[in-house]
C-alpha cells in the first residue's frame, strides 16, 4: 500500500469514464487535454507492481521506496539528480544501488536527500552547496551528510532543505535569500544548522521561497518569504524566524506551494491561503489570502494514503490536489500554469477526479469534452470561452455539468470551440463557435447555448471542425456548410455559407471523417471519396492536386473505415487490413519508412485490424482482439509505450485485450477499456 505519494509534476485532463471502462492516458499533457490532470497526468499505472511505500516527485524526476527497503528513481537525470552514478535520464523505474535499508525520501529542486533506518542522512544531485555537506560539487551518488545517526525526517525546497531529527530539533541548510531557512539570517548555509533550541517540532516542509511546520502541540508555523501571503500570518512581510500563525493548536498537516499553503486541522477540515492565481486556492475567487480560510465544510479531508500537495509545473504553481479519508482525489487551480494559459484548464474549486458514467456518444474539442449518457442526457466540461459547453455561459466548468434538462440526445461531435449534435427525433443542434458560418445556422455569431439547425428531422451524421461541417442525412445525402477556402466543402466552389448546403445529388454516402483542410468518405458501396486540400498526397488519388469536388480514390468497393489526419490519411477494409497514405515524416502511416504516400499502401499484412485513430502527429488502431497499437511521434511519450523513441511501425502497448477504442491529441493519447 502507498503511504506517502507527493505529486509535483502533474499536467492532465479527464474526458468520460463509463462505468467498468477505465481511461488510461500517456504522454505529455501541457495544455489539460486529457482529463483533470490536463498535462494532470491522468492516472496511469506505472508497472504492476504493489510493493511501493514512498513515492516523492519534483519536476520531471520521481524518486521512490518499495516495502522491501530498496530505493528507485526515474525521469530527469542531467545533473545525476536521480543517485544511480549516471547523468541519463530514465524512462523506467531503476533501482539505486543494492541497499535495502531506504526509510524516506524528499525530491527538491534538481536534488534528493533520504533517510536510512539507521537515522543516517544521504544526499545527491545539483550542489550550488545546497547538498549540505560542506562543498558545492555535484554529486550523481548518494553520499552521506556527517556522521549522525538521529535524522528522523526530511523535506527538500526548489533551493533550500529542511530536517527535523529524532530528538525533536529542527535544522536547516541551503539558499537563505528570502529568510526561509528560519535562523534569523539571510545568510546561505552549506551545512546543516539548528534552528532554534526548541525540541518540539513534529513536521517541516519546504517549499520554493517559504517553509511551513508544525510542532507536537498542535501549534503552526511559518517563515521565509511572504510576499503573497502565504505564510498566513496577515501580512505579506517576509519573517527570516519562525513566526506562530495564529493561536490554535489543531494543526494535523501543512503542505506548501510555491505561492500558497494548504493545511489539514486535527477535525478533518481543510484550510488554505497565499496567492489565489488561476484559482490555487479552490474557494472559487481569484482573491488572494493572508490568513487561513476554510475550504468548503468537509471534515474528511486527510492524508493517510496520500499527502495533500501543490502541482508544481517548473517550479511555479498555480493548483492543488488532495484526497479525502474516503480515498477520493480532488483537484483545482491551473492544470498547466507556466505554458500558454489561454489554452490550459483553470480550475477554482475542487473538483474530484472520478468517473463519470454510462457513456453513449462523446465529443472533445481542444480543451473541453461534451457526452450524451445511455439515459439521454447532455453533459460537457471543460474550457467554455466560446460557448462550446452549450450552458449559456462562456464560463469555464472544472466538471461535468448536465446541459439542460433533455433526455432525447443521441450523437455528439466537437471541434476546436464548436458543438453539434443530433437528437433522437433527427434534429440537428449546434452551439460554440461560429467562424465562417461552421454552425450553419445562417449567422456567424458564436452561440453559448443549443440552436436547431434548420427544422429538418432527418439528420443521421455530423463531424465539424473549428471552420466547417458536414452531415449525412438519413436518406444518405451529403450536406456541407462553413469556411470553403481551396473547396473544401466539396460544392465545386469556393464561397462559404453559412447554411447547409448538399454536396451533389447521390444518396449513398454512409461515413465521413474531417482531416486539416480535407475530408475522407466512404458511400454505402464501399467506395472511398477524398477532396479538399492534397498537398502531401492525403487524399489517396496518385495526385498531390487539391480536389474542389469529391473524387474517387481507386475502384475498390471493400472500404470499411477511414480516419483523416492532420495531413495523412488511415482506412481499414472490410478484409480487416490497414491502409495509409499522405504525409509519413515520424513514421504517421506506419509501414517502416518515413516516405510519404500518395496511393493506399498496406500496413503489414494482417488481417484482423477493427478500428484506427490518424492524428495530428501519431496514430492508434485496435485490433479485434483487444489490444491497442501505436505509431508516429513519442516525443512526449503519447505512444503510452514507456519510451520517447518514435516508432514507424505499430508496437502494441501492454499486454491487456480489453481496449475498446482509442484518440489522439497533439501529443498524447487517450484509450478506453471496456471490462466485460
Amino acid at each position: 500500500m502507498i503511504k506517502n505519494i507527493l505529486l509535483q509534476a502533474s499536467r492532465s485532463y479527464n474526458p468520460y469514464v463509463p462505468p467498468q471502462t477505465y481511461l488510461w492516458g500517456a504522454g505529455r499533457v501541457s495544455h489539460g487535454e486529457l482529463a483533470n490532470g490536463e498535462t494532470l497526468f491522468l492516472p496511469a499505472q506505472v508497472g504492476t507492481l504493489t510493493d511501493w511505500s514512498i513515492v516523492s516527485s519534483q519536476g520531471n524526476r520521481v524518486m521512490a521506496i518499495k516495502t522491501d527497503g530498496t530505493l528507485w528513481g526515474w525521469g530527469e537525470n542531467s545533473i545525476g539528480s536521480l543517485g544511480d552514478g549516471t547523468t541519463g535520464s530514465k524512462s523506467s523505474p531503476v533501482q539505486i544501488g543494492s541497499l535495502t535499508d531506504w526509510q524516506h525520501a524528499s525530491a527538491g529542486g534538481s536534488r534528493t536527500f533520504a533517510i536510512k533506518t539507521d537515522g543516517t542522512l544521504w544526499a545527491w544531485g545539483n550542489n550550488g552547496t545546497w547538498l549540505g555537506d560542506g562543498t558545492n560539487v555535484n554529486k550523481s551518488s548518494p553520499i552521506q551528510i556527517g556522521a549522525l545517526t538521529n535524522w528522523e525526517y526530511v523535506s527538500a525546497g526548489v533551493n533550500h532543505t529542511m530536517a527535523i531529527k529524532t530528538d525533536g530539533t529542527l535544522w536547516a541548510w541551503g539558499n537563505n535569500s528570502g529568510g526561509e531557512l528560519g535562523d534569523g539570517t539571510r545568510t546561505e548555509k552549506t551545512s546543516p544548522v539548528q534552528i532554534g533550541a526548541l525540541t518540539n517540532w513534529q513536521q517541516v516542509y519546504a517549499s520554493s521561497v517559504h517553509t511551513m511546520a508544525i510542532k507536537t502541540d498542535g501549534t503552526l508555523w511559518g517563515w521565509g518569504n511572504a510576499s503573497s501571503g502565504m505564510l498566513g500570518d496577515g501580512t505579506v512581510v517576509n519573517k527570516s524566524s519562525p513566526v506562530q500563525i495564529g493561536a490554535l493548536t489543531n494543526w494535523k498537516y501543512v503542505s506548501a506551494g510555491t505561492n500558497h499553503t494548504m493545511a489539514i486541522k486535527t477535525d478533518g477540515t481543510l484550510w488554505v491561503w497565499g496567492s489565489n492565481t488561476q484559482g490555487s486556492l479552490g474557494d472559487g475567487t481569484g482573491v488572494s489570502k493572508s490568513s487561513p480560510i476554510q475550504l468548503g465544510t468537509s471534515t474528511d479531508w486527510g492524508y493517510d494514503a496520500v499527502n495533500l500537495v501543490n502541482l508544481r509545473i517548473t517550479g511555479v504553481s498555480f493548483g492543488s490536489i488532495a484526497i479525502k479519508n474516503d480515498g477520493t482525489l480532488w483537484s483545482w487551480g491551473s492544470a498547466d500554469a507556466t505554458r500558454n494559459v489561454a489554452r490550459c484548464h483553470a480550475y477554482s474549486s475542487p473538483i474530484q477526479i472520478s468517473n463519470i458514467s454510462a457513456i453513449s456518444s462523446m465529443g472533445s474539442g481542444e480543451n473541453s469534452s461534451m457526452v450524451i449518457k445511455t439515459d439521454g442526457t447532455l453533459w460537457g466540461w471543460g474550457r467554455n470561452s466560446q460557448g462550446e459547453l452549450g450552458d449559456g455561459t462562456t464560463v469555464i466548468k472544472t466538471s461535468p455539468i448536465q446541459i439542460g434538462s433533455l433526455t432525447n440526445w443521441k450523437y455528439i461531435t466537437m471541434g476546436t470551440i464548436i458543438t453539434m449534435a443530433i437528437k433522437t427525433d433527427g434534429t440537428l443542434w449546434g452551439w460554440g463557435s461560429n467562424n465562417a458560418g461552421a454552425l450553419g445556422d445562417g449567422t456567424l455569431v458564436a452561440k453559448s447555448s443549443p440552436v436547431q439547425i434548420g427544422a429538418l428531422t432527418d439528420w443521421k451524421e455530423v463531424t465539424t471542425t473549428n471552420s466547417r461541417t458536414f452531415a449525412i442525412k438519413t436518406d444518405g445525402t451529403l450536406w456541407a456548410w462553413g469556411n470553403n477556402t481551396g473547396g473544401r466543402l466539396g460544392d465545386g466552389t469556393v464561397v462559404s455559407t453559412s447554411s447547409p448546403i448538399q454536396i451533389g445529388s447521390l444518396t449513398n454516402w454512409k461515413y465521413i471523417s474531417q482531416g486539416t483542410n480535407f475530408v475522407m468518405s466512404i458511400k454505402t458501396d464501399g467506395t472511398l471519396w477524398g477532396w479538399g486540400t492534397n498537398s502531401n498526397g492525403q487524399l489517396g488519388d496518385g495526385t498531390v492536386l487539391a480536389r474542389s469536388s469529391p473524387v474517387q480514390i481507386g475502384a475498390l468497393t471493400n472500404w470499411k473505415y477511414v480516419s483523416a489526419g492532420s495531413s495523412y490519411t488511415m482506412a481499414i477494409k472490410t478484409d480487416g487490413t490497414l491502409w495509409a497514405w499522405g504525409q509519413n515524416g515520424q513514421g504517421l502511416l506506419g509501414d517502416g519508412t518515413g516516405v510519404s504516400k500518395s496511393s493506399p499502401i498496406q500496413i503489414g499484412a494482417l488481417t484482423d485490424w477493427k478500428s484506427v485513430k490518424a492524428g495530428a502527429s501519431h496514430t492508434i488502431a485496435i485490433k479485434t482482439d483487444g489490444t491497442v497499437w501505436v505509431w508516429g511521434s513519442n516525443s512526449f511519450g503519447g505512444l503510452g509505450d514507456g519510451t520517447t523513441v518514435t516508432r514507424s511501425s505499430p508496437v502494441q502497448i501492454g499486454a491487456l485485450t480489453t481496449w475498446a477504442s482509442g484518440s489522439t491529441l497533439i501529443n498524447s493519447s487517450l484509450f478506453l477499456t471496456q471490462e466485460f
